[in-house]
């Protein structure tokens, strides 16, 4: 099916083509997953493809397409989001979020979660429901039960293998306290945030990010899934989810400086992304991965690592996914 276009508020847009993007993390390698779970993992991407896209045929915002399929990670054990989210250095899960509409530059976020099954249903509510963009901690869960958002018992986010990824990082952190090493943060300490992207057959979009943040933390720290901006960003032309080392996305805007440089600069957008994934990051010691779409139907996946969770669903209604950088991607036109 070939892609129309047209013009809206001076920006060239995809006309009649919803399109829906997501990650599920970047930082996964070759020999991580045995091939059950592979499979699984797999077949959650197209879930969610599928759930999203669902929203965009039957008329829904972008907003509701990125929450829909961001609800279907949130919900899989398999992903550092709701439900398999990493442990703090106190054998907690603390849960951040973000999601931004770029027709009307409206955003919801929330940080420092504990008892919010679906973090992403909040970020909604903050954005359409509430004066503010960002909540954290119990104020935010307090407005979560407010607005009639499930909360359940922080039990129900414990995995094994996160409690074991946990058990492990401590012990290594322990080993070096005692050879007097300095501790290199382990690789995948900070992978598998999920995100989404949405855009609809007038030409608008959206972005969604939930994690889990990162395992070992502690201080309170929160990453840049829901800080808009670093790990989420989306306007008229360009809507970008990270997922990464969270620090170096804040330093660095990561996700709007993606869309400013198509938006000022003029760069396609995946030259953009890949100028800012592949090479600003890196440079200054950080890694990760993104997910793009612009208004014109273009879409870019950018990473630095073995592998990352991703895919995207189309005109012809079937998803595409792929996890590692060998597997091969088919896109839009192609």
């Amino acid at each position: 099916m070939e892609r129309s276009f047209g013009v809206r508020d001076g920006v060239l847009v995809a006309l009649d083509s919803p399109t829906l993007v997501i990650h599920g993390g970047a930082g996964v390698e070759p020999g991580d997953l045995t091939p059950q779970e592979e499979a699984d993992v797999r077949q959650a991407l197209e879930a969610a493809l599928r759930a999203g896209h669902a929203k965009l045929l039957a008329g829904s915002p972008p907003v509701e397409a990125v929450t829909a399929a961001i609800t279907v990670l949130e919900d899989d054990p398999h992903f550092n989001a709701g439900r398999g989210a990493v442990f703090t250095h106190d054998g907690r899960n603390e849960l951040d979020t973000s999601l931004m509409d770029g027709a009307t530059g409206k955003a919801g976020a929330a940080a420092g979660l504990h008892r919010v099954k679906n973090p992403i249903l909040l970020a909604r509510a903050i954005m359409e429901h509430s004066n503010h963009v960002m909540m954290v901690g119990d104020g935010a869960e307090m407005f979560a039960k407010e607005q009639g958002i499930p909360l359940v018992n922080p039990a129900y986010f414990r995995t094994e293998k996160r409690w074991q990824a946990l058990q492990k990082a401590l012990q290594e952190e322990k080993n070096a306290q005692a050879s007097r090493v300095p501790l290199v943060l382990p690789g995948k300490a900070y992978f598998g945030t999920v995100g989404a992207l949405a855009l609809d057959a007038q030409g608008h979009l959206a972005a969604g990010t939930s994690t889990g943040g990162m395992t070992n933390k502690r201080y309170g720290r929160v990453g840049d899934s829901p800080i808009i901006g670093a790990g989420t960003w989306a306007d008229a032309r360009c809507a970008v989810s990270g997922t990464g080392w969270g620090e170096f996305y804040i330093r660095n805007a990561a996700a709007h400086e993606i869309c400013a440089r198509v938006r000022l600069a003029g760069d396609p957008l995946a030259k953009a992304a890949d100028d800012v994934i592949n090479g600003v990051i890196p440079k200054q010691g950080g890694d990760g991965g993104a997910i793009a779409l612009g208004a014109d139907g273009s879409i870019a996946f950018p990473f630095n690592t073995g592998g990352m969770y991703r895919g995207w669903i189309g005109a012809d209604g079937v998803p595409h996914v792929a996890i590692y950088k060998t597997d091969t991607l088919a896109m839009p036109g192609r």
